[in-house]
């Protein structure tokens, strides 16, 4: 086996690579949490403001801190502005040397995505859910870079890299589906039908002949089909008491044997749909960031003529 057995990066040992994604997933999730309270607290808090209509809003008490030039309003939006200030420092970190050296890319990705998804929703409160003017037409741009974020990080992941974020070969990928074959033809748990429906992907020719919308809605579709596939293996293995205490076989359960495979046909699922659509998903994040990148900056655009607007006519 070529590229799991290997120690990736030769010069950096385990231990530290495991201390450094340790830390990056609390950082992660305690900035998740944070955000996430953050949207949430302002729902509740703006629930009664936000349902009303434009025309009532100014009788209610809360219009002079919600509405966008609010006290509260304006702040978000202000934080909001800074969001996306720091979600241009990722394609900036490709092309400033000294910035690409500062953590991984993985990790920048990781908090890339969170400033991707918490700003829109911030910008959204700012506005107080009404849009109109230059303000309106950014919004809509934004959530189109917003919905073209989700996509493109989707396709991304669609595509095997190593622990070191580089691209594996073809060679190294069919050694380690060959390798993960003879695993799961070691096991006694399941027969080969009882697989063949998590394993199952569509042909090359198929693949390639796919409309893009098609292939993306094929994939996504598989991906989202694994967990109830692996839940029925469990099923199958388990029953009775072991179905209930896991959830269906949503859980994992206790049974290490039966985890072992679970695991390994697990990966061998995922790296044959990678395999299968590896030509194509390529095609389509080169496609994206031509896409992607002139509603970003148009979106940039915008969002300066608004601000310069808005501190012109004193809306602040």
């Amino acid at each position: 086996m070529a590229s799991t057995s290997l120690n990736i990066g030769g010069s950096v040992p385990a231990a530290k690579r495991i201390d450094d994604e340790f830390g990056h997933r609390w950082r992660l999730r305690a900035a998740w949490l944070v955000a996430m309270s953050s949207v949430v607290a302002l729902s509740v808090y703006g629930f009664s403001y936000y349902r009303l209509s434009r025309e009532d809003r100014p009788l209610s008490p809360l219009d002079p801190l919600l509405r966008p030039s609010g006290a509260i309003g304006l702040r978000v939006g202000m934080i909001g502005l800074v969001l996306y200030c720091i979600l241009f420092l990722y394609p900036v970190r490709k092309r400033v040397k000294w910035l690409g050296r500062i953590g991984k890319t993985k990790h920048w990705l990781d908090f890339h995505v969170l400033v991707g998804i918490t700003a829109p929703l911030l910008i959204t409160f700012h506005a107080s859910f009404k849009f109109s003017g230059i303000a309106g037409v950014s919004y809509w741009i934004m959530m189109a870079v917003a919905l073209s974020g989700f996509i493109g990080r989707y396709i991304y992941a669609q595509i095997p890299r190593s622990l070191n974020q580089v691209e594996l070969s073809m060679s190294e990928l069919e050694d380690q589906a060959a390798d993960l074959t003879s695993q799961l033809a070691r096991q006694s748990l399941f027969s080969t039908d009882d697989l063949s429906s998590l394993l199952r992907v569509p042909a090359q020719e198929e693949v390639s002949s796919m409309p893009l919308g098609a292939m993306i809605w094929t994939l996504l579709r598989m991906d989202l089909a694994r967990p109830i596939l692996v839940a029925r293996l469990r099923r199958h293995a388990l029953k009775g008491l072991g179905v209930v205490t896991t959830l269906g076989g949503l859980l994992a359960s206790k049974h290490q044997e039966l985890e072992a495979i679970i695991s390994t046909v697990r990966k061998q699922a995922a790296l044959r749909a990678k395999m299968a659509f590896l030509e194509r998903t390529e095609q389509v994040f080169h496609l994206w960031h031509v896409v992607h990148r002139p509603f970003s900056y148009s979106f940039a655009v915008l969002v300066v003529m608004h601000v310069t607007v808005v501190i012109l006519m004193g809306y602040y």
